[in-house]
């Protein structure tokens, strides 16, 4: 399964996930009930704060100027997963949950390990959905 990710870290979002879902009182089976199809992209925050420096001149009827923009600090990577819930014998999509996070690729394998068990309790709080009546 292609999630967007390393192996490692879908294998760490997997097993995060395999346990928020026991702890829903749901388990993995040959013969499933829906599916889970998971997506992962990652992107560059827009770079907000700048330092401006400008250099102007004029004399008699001549004038010119140039001004630089230099970015300050680095650019944050966030990382979006996609969680969709699929029944593909009934209903199709029955169940979607969206997470954004800071994303650092130097990160330890512990830390990585630990962001993925907070995304997984976040995004499973909200299952089941509520049933419409």
């Amino acid at each position: 399964m292609d999630m967007g990710m390393s192996e490692l870290d879908s294998a760490r979002l997997l097993d995060a996930l395999d346990l928020g879902l026991q702890a829903k009182g749901l388990s993995l089976s040959d013969a499933p009930d829906f599916l889970i199809n998971i997506k992962s992209s990652e992107f560059q925050e827009s770079q907000r704060n700048n330092v401006g420096v400008g250099v102007g001149g004029g004399g008699g009827s001549v004038g010119g100027g140039i001004s630089i923009g230099i970015p300050v600090g680095q650019a944050k990577i966030n990382r979006e997963i996609v969680f969709e819930f699929v029944d593909e014998n009934k209903s199709g999509l029955f169940w979607q949950a969206i997470s954004e996070s800071a994303y650092h690729p130097n990160a330890t394998p512990q830390a990585r390990e630990t962001q993925f068990k907070a995304i997984v309790a976040k995004v499973l709080a909200a299952y089941p959905p509520n049933s419409k009546k």
